[in-house]
């Protein structure tokens, strides 16, 4: 299998509303994290860090440039694994044990990660039986309702238990923007992890439902609006006969 350089390692683009979306392109799309970087007039926001295969703040300059908190929509190993290397680190009080001691079985990288996963390899001594994700405590513990002030733009918090006990996601009612994290994205979702639970998936599904979303960011997967949002959440209940 090929080995790329760290200079390669990341792509980006933006989508608009000040949000950059990075990604791993040569991590297979299942397993392929969405990292979510918006700009604030006083600070910046980062939602996930990848896999931590590669220095994600070394690599994607705009990191380092200003004030930044980095969010962990849940701490499987996908979303979490740069999350060290940023000095403001936020996590759902649920799951800060889990960033802070993030055993493989924990974060799910056993057994997840293998070679099958990528298209071609990390640069370096890079050894998919010997990855772990570096501990970050975090800086600040989340809850349903907090916010995450950038300033001018205002996140609040949306506390979506299910996929995993921690899991969160951020809007932003002002321009109805919505970083879902794994709660909801276009692809298939998962509630069979150890520590997921589908009566409280279905709640949550429930639950945010009505939220009126205009383009939503998920964990995985293409972005999309607010009628597919809907359309997604129906399609799991449904699945589940409620």
């Amino acid at each position: 299998m090929d080995i790329i350089t760290a200079e390669n390692w990341y792509r980006t683009a933006g989508v608009g509303d000040g949000i950059t979306h990075i990604w791993e392109p040569y991590i297979k799309e299942f397993y392929r994290c969405n990292m979510w970087h918006v700009r604030g007039r006083d600070r910046d926001m980062l939602v996930d860090s990848g896999m931590g295969v590669v220095s994600l703040r070394e690599q994607v300059t705009a990191l380092a440039e200003r004030p930044l908190t980095a969010v962990a929509s849940h701490t499987h190993f996908d979303h979490i694994g740069c999350h060290h290397e940023f000095a403001e680190r936020a996590v759902h009080r649920e799951e800060a044990d889990l960033m802070a001691h993030p055993d493989r079985k924990a974060v799910l990288a056993d057994p997840y990660v293998t070679d099958d996963i990528f298209t071609a390899l990390p640069p370096g001594d890079y050894d998919s039986a010997r990855y772990e994700v570096a501990p970050a405590p975090a800086t600040r513990l989340l809850e349903e309702g907090d916010v995450i002030d950038l300033g001018d733009r205002h996140f609040e918090i949306i506390h979506t238990p299910g996929h995993s006990p921690g899991g969160i996601m951020l809007f932003e009612e002002a321009s109805g923007v919505l970083i879902s994290g794994d709660t909801v994205y276009d692809g298939p979702l998962i509630d069979d992890a150890y520590h997921s639970d589908v009566a409280v998936y279905i709640a949550t599904m429930k639950r945010i439902h009505d939220l009126p979303v205009r383009v939503v960011h998920g964990g995985h997967f293409p972005s999309f609006g607010g009628d597919r949002y809907r359309a997604l959440i129906r399609e799991y209940l449904d699945a589940k006969g409620v």
